[in-house]
């Protein structure tokens, strides 16, 4: 490629390459194919004059990036799709058009059309509204649609024609905010939801007509390509089931909790979730040929997922209505003044409480997506800002998600590397931080573990089962092999483990009967996991949890290391599901954090549950909030999200009576036109509405929130 580099300073670099260097399109494949080297982190292109600008992090990179964009030949250009701040883009440089465009209409006609041509035209802009009030009349109801109709209608019947105009301008301006949002937030919604699965196991036949099952790329999936899927596992595609059967979990699909037993012959779709069982589809649609789409429409529209607060706020504004009708039929019957009355009928509380409150629901959940958290819904951010009691599972959330392999304790016939790889050959076919440090470890010693074994079969929070050589292999938890399994340890096996579980977390190897190995996990606390829960408590959360699969020892030191008194130890899933729900019902509005499919029931027993980056597929389909950054300090930023979310509601309910307060009084009291209070009135609405959609978190980057729960009210100081 040939270019001219046209800025170069720190770590920003603009090259220019020509008009015709590339399409849109390849532009994009062009961003996808730079984002690959991990020392760039933004790439964005023009088509129109072949521009190239280039964020990178680490100024030493300069020429590796020029030798680059060099080396790329015409062959390299692909077409890809806009990123997601491409697309952002442009949806604001969209709106921005729109709103430009209505303002110069609206004043180009002010000059343009004669006073007669104009006044038909207001007339003919305000039938849609007419008629959304008629049908609002003829129903019964009496909303905001039917408050409007009635303001414009008043207004046409006075012939006050430039306060009808003014109306019908700052309500559709208020309608392009509230869609601009919106639209804003399910972008941003959709590419959170996405499905975050790099790699399936491909079914093929070898040459002997046998099953062999290999990693293989999701992206590289086509139609007809068979894949298998175990318990616990999300599926990425759509397809039908030629082999095995499940319990799938479709909640993302239909909203249905419970999961449905599907054999062979049955259609799965992409967003599921293998809650039991073990199958191998043949894959039907790919990518975005899925039905991933309608996940996000079920967030979207789903009314059980909106906020109480929300509900409160339309429910709050229809009831308002009626008061306005009666205040202005009271200003008329005292004053004999149609104008006083008029004005006092262009005033609506209602308008601007609905629209205050969802924009600043949505805009809330989109800056929780800035901040790579993903929210299914405006009432899991009230349960959260409510919240004072918050449930930590132990491994992968209090702890490193990433532990590591210590070592390898033979305590058989099997030598220390042939434990490992027989270990990394079990556990590769589940996602869980434990097993991937298995895996990870073999791979580094380069240990090949070969499909030597039968099929597996997860047992929740206890192992994984399966048959080696003819005999039972079992791997998992010290109550899984051996009150489970009933294997019995020899006195020096006894010691080995003592010697071990005080420091580490200990997974248990036995193969026909006998324990063969020991894997010591080393599974640091995170470093910043004592500071978060601090914050959480000076944040309002008073009541912290810890609970654990783990020994006593293990729970004791890491409660002890982070100054947490309440901790369970050796639970079970039911246990934890269980412990959620005393708290509950104890008058406690709980928060669980976890991920494992261990965690699942808990989560999903919580007022709110959130689940971390590296969960399992499971926990993240059944959690209210994902975490998509490995960062514990995340739960601080959605607190504070959360609990501003409220304060800007209030805020603006105080601000919505104030003003229209003023304006009904300075009405009654002939102070101002109707014009004027149809003026000030949408504006104030429009501007409230505007202010709702400004960053919660920016703004209160230099303010100390202090949070106190009363009777499940946020009280804020």
């Amino acid at each position: 490629m040939l270019y001219k580099i046209v800025y170069d300073k720190n770590t920003r670099l603009r090259v220019r390459a020509g008009k015709y260097a590339f399409t849109k399109e390849e532009g994009y494949g062009l961003s996808e194919l730079l984002c690959e080297y991990d020392f760039i982190d933004e790439v964005t292109t023009s088509h129109k004059n072949g521009s190239i600008l280039i964020k990178y992090n680490d100024i030493k990179k300069r020429n590796d990036i020029l030798l680059i964009l060099k080396s790329i030949t015409k062959n390299d250009l692909r077409e890809g799709k806009p990123s997601d701040k491409e697309v952002l883009k442009t949806l604001a440089n969209k709106f921005f058009i729109k709103l430009s465009k209505k303002i110069l209409k609206r004043y180009l006609l002010k000059v343009v059309l004669p006073i007669p041509l104009r006044r038909l035209r207001i007339l003919y802009k305000s039938v849609p509204f007419i008629i959304d009030g008629m049908n609002s009349l003829l129903n019964f109801k009496a909303d905001v649609d039917l408050l409007d109709a009635s303001a414009l209608s008043g207004s046409l019947y006075k012939r006050d024609f430039n306060s009808a105009d003014s109306m019908m301008f700052l309500l559709s301006i208020s309608d392009l905010l509230e869609e601009y949002t919106m639209q804003k937030t399910r972008g941003t919604l959709k590419n959170s939801l996405a499905i975050n699965v790099d790699n399936i196991w491909l079914v093929t036949e070898d040459e002997n007509g046998e099953l062999v099952e290999t990693v293989y790329p999701l992206s590289k999936v086509k139609k007809g390509d068979k894949i298998r899927l175990r318990m616990g596992a999300m599926i990425p595609i759509d397809g039908t089931i030629i082999e095995g059967e499940g319990m799938i979990n479709e909640a993302s699909m239909t909203g249905e909790p419970l999961a449905v037993r599907k054999t062979v012959g049955r259609t799965v779709h992409a967003g599921t979730i293998i809650e039991e069982g073990s199958i191998i589809v043949e894959t039907s649609s790919v990518n975005e040929d899925t039905r991933l789409n309608n996940i996000v429409s079920m967030i979207e529209e789903s009314e059980e997922l909106k906020a109480g607060i929300q509900s409160k706020a339309e429910s709050l504004a229809d009831s308002i209505v009626p008061y306005s009708f009666l205040t202005t039929a009271l200003t008329y019957l005292f004053t004999r003044d149609s104008t006083k009355a008029l004005s006092v009928l262009m005033v609506d509380f209602s308008c601007a409480i609905k629209l205050a409150t969802p924009i600043s629901i949505i805009s809330a959940m989109r800056e929780a997506s800035d901040n790579r958290m993903m929210i299914k819904g405006g009432k899991f951010l009230e349960q959260y800002a409510k919240a004072d009691t918050i449930v930590f599972d132990k491994t992968g959330t209090l702890t490193n998600a990433s532990p590591r392999l210590a070592k390898v304790i033979p305590c058989g016939k099997y030598s220390r590397d042939e434990v490992l790889r027989i270990s990394a050959c079990i556990e590769e076919h589940f996602a869980h931080s434990v097993a991937t440090a298995i895996v990870k470890q073999a791979e580094k010693e380069g240990l090949h573990h070969e499909e030597d074994h039968s099929d597996v079969e997860y047992i929740v929070a206890h192992g994984i089962s399966t048959y080696y050589d003819d005999e039972k292999a079992i791997i998992g938890s010290y109550h899984f092999i051996a009150e489970d399994e009933g294997i019995e340890f020899t006195d020096e096996q006894k010691k080995l483990v003592k010697e071990s579980i005080d420091e580490y977390s200990v997974i248990y190897l036995a193969i026909g009967g006998k324990l063969e190995g020991l894997l010591c996990i080393d599974d640091p606390v995170r470093k910043e996991a004592k500071e978060v829960i601090n914050q959480l408590r000076d944040l309002g959360i008073s009541n912290v949890v810890m609970l654990t699969g783990d020994s006593e020892n293990a729970a004791k030191t890491i409660a002890k290391n982070l100054d947490i008194t309440n901790y369970k130890y050796e639970v079970l899933p039911e246990d934890k599901e269980k412990y959620i729900k005393e708290l509950k019902n104890n008058g406690h509005t709980v928060i669980m954090v976890g991920d494992g499919i261990n965690d699942s029931p808990a989560l999903s027993a919580a007022d709110v549950s959130v689940a971390m980056r590296d969960s399992s597929d499971i926990a993240r389909e059944v959690a209210d909030i994902s975490l998509l950054s490995d960062d514990l300090y995340d739960l601080i930023t959605l607190r504070k999200l959360s609990t501003g979310l409220l304060d800007k509601i209030n805020k603006n309910y105080h601000n919505i009576v104030l003003i229209n307060g003023a304006l009904i009084g300075m009405g009654i009291f002939g102070i101002i036109p109707p014009s004027t209070s149809s003026l000030v009135h949408n504006l104030s609405t429009m501007l409230i509405g505007a202010t709702s959609t400004r960053s919660i978190l920016k703004d209160n980057k230099n303010k100390i929130i202090d949070v106190k729960v009363e009777n499940g009210n946020v009280v804020n100081s």
